[in-house]
C-alpha cells in the first residue's frame, strides 16, 4: 500500500533500545492488523506520534471508514506515544478506547496525530485527532494505557531478541 517509510526516533531513544538489543521499527511498527489494513508510522517521540491509513480496503457496507479502522489507528499511535514516554524497561498495555466518529470518508488518506494528555509512572493517556486529506477532523479519540515493566515472557512481544 503506497512506498514504504520508516518512522523517525530521537538518537537516544534508539541508542537505549539498540544496547538493550531491540529492534525499533519492528517493536513500533503497526504490528500484524495494523501491517494488514495499512497503517504507517511516518514520526515518533513521546511528545508526538503521526501515522497514516488508506481508506480503500478500512470500509464499511456503505463505503465509508470504517469505524474500528480508526480505532486501530488510534490505538496503534497511542500505544507507541506510551511505549515511548515509557522507556524500554517498561511495556504499555491499552485499558482504555474512546473514538467519536465525526464526518464519513470514502476515498484517501487519513492521518492520525497522537499527542499526551497525561504521562505518568504507571498510565499515559494520548488524544488521537485523525483527519481527511482536506484537514477536516474525522476522529477523536482518547486512549489510556497501563505502563507495567516488562516480564521475561515479554521479550518476544517486546521487539526483544530471545
Amino acid at each position: 500500500m503506497g512506498e514504504q517509510r520508516h518512522v523517525t526516533f530521537p538518537q537516544e531513544v534508539i541508542d537505549e533500545y539498540a544496547a538493550l538489543g531491540v529492534d525499533l521499527v519492528a517493536m513500533f511498527s503497526a504490528g500484524h492488523l495494523g501491517n494488514r489494513i495499512g497503517v504507517q508510522i511516518v514520526e515518533a517521540s513521546a511528545e508526538r506520534v503521526v501515522g497514516t491509513m488508506p481508506v480503500e480496503g478500512n470500509t464499511q457496507p456503505y463505503g465509508l471508514l470504517h469505524g474500528g479502522a480508526s480505532a486501530v489507528l488510534a490505538e496503534t499511535l497511542g500505544s507507541v506515544g506510551s511505549m515511548l514516554h515509557a522507556g524500554s524497561s517498561k511495556i504499555a498495555v491499552g485499558v482504555d478506547l474512546n473514538c467519536t466518529h465525526h464526518r464519513g470518508v470514502r476515498s484517501g488518506l487519513v492521518t492520525g496525530v497522537a499527542t499526551p494528555l497525561h504521562r505518568g509512572r504507571s498510565t499515559a493517556t494520548y488524544e488521537i485527532v485523525i483527519s481527511d486529506e482536506q484537514g477536516k477532523r474525522v476522529c477523536s479519540a482518547r486512549l489510556t494505557c497501563m505502563l507495567r515493566d516488562v516480564n521475561p515472557g515479554d521479550a518476544q512481544y517486546a521487539g526483544r531478541k530471545s
